[in-house]
C-alpha cells in the first residue's frame, strides 16, 4: 500500500451526512468491517482506508479523505437465503437452529437473512420452514460483543491485554449467534 495514496480516516453516517461526495465504493459485508486496507471507488478514485479502529461501514455511510471529500459506502447485493416460517414461535426457533451455527444472520420481523448455503437450506426445510434463495445487501446483527456500528466497542472481561485487530478465536464466556 502506497503512502502516496489519500487516505480515508474518519466515517460519517449517513444520519450526519454532509459535503461534497466524489465516488463510492461497493461492498459486501465482510469488506464493510475494516480498518485498514487499499480501496478503489467505482469512479476510479484509488485511497487508503485508514481508520483508527475496525469499524463497519453502514449502506448510505461515507468515508471521509484527508482533503475533506467523501467517498459514499453502498452496501453490495450479496446471494442469500430467506427463512421463514409459519408463526413466531417456529420463526423462533429456526433463528435458535440458525444460531447455534454460530453463523452471521440478520433477524427481522418476520424473516431471516443468511447467507446462501444449500445445507443449512435444507435444514431450515426440514424443521418446516421455508429457505428462499434472494440477492440483496447483508446486514447481519454485530453479535453479543460488537457493541455500537461504529466499530469494536466493548467492555467484555479479558485476562489479559491486547489490541483488537485480530479475529477472536479464543472464549468470551457466552453463547454467540
Amino acid at each position: 500500500m502506497s503512502s502516496s495514496l489519500i487516505r480515508a480516516t474518519k466515517v460519517i453516517r449517513r444520519d450526519a451526512l454532509s459535503g461534497e461526495i466524489v465516488d463510492r465504493i461497493v461492498l459486501d459485508h465482510g469488506d464493510r468491517h475494516r480498518r485498514r486496507m487499499a480501496m478503489r471507488g467505482v469512479g476510479g478514485l484509488s485511497f487508503l482506508l485508514d481508520l483508527p479502529a475496525p469499524t463497519v461501514l453502514d449502506d448510505g455511510d461515507a468515508l471521509v479523505l484527508q482533503d475533506g471529500r467523501l467517498v459514499w459506502v453502498e452496501a453490495a447485493p450479496e446471494r442469500l437465503l430467506e427463512i421463514r416460517a409459519a408463526d413466531d414461535l417456529a420463526l423462533k426457533r429456526l433463528i435458535w437452529h440458525i444460531g447455534n451455527r454460530h453463523i452471521p444472520a440478520e433477524i427481522g420481523t418476520d424473516a431471516v437473512h443468511i447467507a446462501y448455503d444449500h445445507v443449512l437450506a435444507e435444514m431450515v426445510r426440514g424443521l418446516g420452514g421455508t429457505a428462499e434463495p434472494v440477492e440483496r445487501p447483508f446486514r447481519p446483527e454485530g453479535g453479543a460483543y460488537a457493541g455500537e456500528a461504529a466499530g469494536h466497542h466493548h467492555g467484555h472481561g479479558h485476562a489479559h491485554d491486547h489490541g483488537h485487530d485480530h479475529p477472536h478465536p479464543h472464549s468470551h464466556g457466552a453463547v454467540s449467534g
